[in-house]
């Protein structure tokens, strides 16, 4: 690549990071339904059609937010858990999940976009998958490690949503019994659940001791995906 090349590239990459600055203000200061290239342009002091030239539309500003806030806090929940590898499974799951309260509380717009109310018109693309995945993975992954140490516990499945659980597996969790797919959609649902009805204030006059609440409920979603509901070192001996 030649000097001007160098040059060109590491402006495009500062002129987008400015771009998605601005776009994260003003989510932060009216939503994402009331996004707009042409305002975000006012702002950085282009002409709307210079700023098309990095984001076609809206809706490719809105996925490459969406994407940045789920590598995000992709990126938390992994840091946390690498700090707690060596722990048990169950101080593992809810290392993890204290991150992405963490990371919700200090990214409250941001959290609002990826799992808050679905901005209309806009249909999140395949790109995305990836990214939004990163938390999940790491959850299943501890399942599959406690699977692997012969101390999980199959949780109970009714026939009839045996096909769905053994679908869901073959998706997602391969190498899994079924019966924990089920399991794993409903945690993840609840945990996300927790997040947001602490960050959007449902638990206000209701829960007042917030941390430890949250912290029992998803030790409690631990032991529904099967990982040991007895006492369980939080760190392996020798370490």
């Amino acid at each position: 690549m030649s000097t001007t090349q160098g040059a060109r590239a590491r402006a495009r990459i500062e002129v987008t990071a400015a771009i998605k600055d601005e776009a994260r203000r003003q989510l932060a200061a009216d939503g994402a339904v009331k996004l707009s290239l042409r305002a975000v342009a006012r702002e950085l002091g282009m002409v709307s059609s210079a700023l098309y030239r990095y984001f076609p539309s809206r809706d490719d500003l809105l996925t490459a937010l969406i994407i940045d806030a789920y590598d995000s806090l992709g990126e938390t929940a992994e840091a946390a858990h690498s700090e707690a590898a060596d722990a048990g499974h169950v101080h593992r799951w809810t290392t993890v999940c204290e991150a992405v309260r963490g990371w919700a509380q200090d990214h409250p717009h941001e959290y609002a976009l990826i799992y808050g109310t679905p901005v209309p018109g806009y249909t999140a693309p395949d790109s995305t998958v990836p990214a939004a995945a990163r938390v999940g993975l790491l959850l299943i992954g501890i399942v599959r490690d406690a699977h692997e140490a012969a101390v999980l516990t199959t949780p109970p499945l009714p026939a009839e949503l045996r096909p769905e659980a053994e679908r869901m597996a073959a998706d997602f969790a391969p190498g899994l019994p079924p019966a924990v797919a089920p399991a794993l959609v409903a945690a993840w649902a609840e945990l996300y659940g927790l997040v947001g009805f602490e960050l959007f204030g449902q638990f206000h006059r209701m829960v007042e001791e917030r941390e430890r609440f949250f912290r029992h409920s998803v030790r409690r979603l631990a032991h529904t995906v099967g990982l040991p509901d007895h006492p369980e070192p939080d760190v392996l001996p020798g370490k």
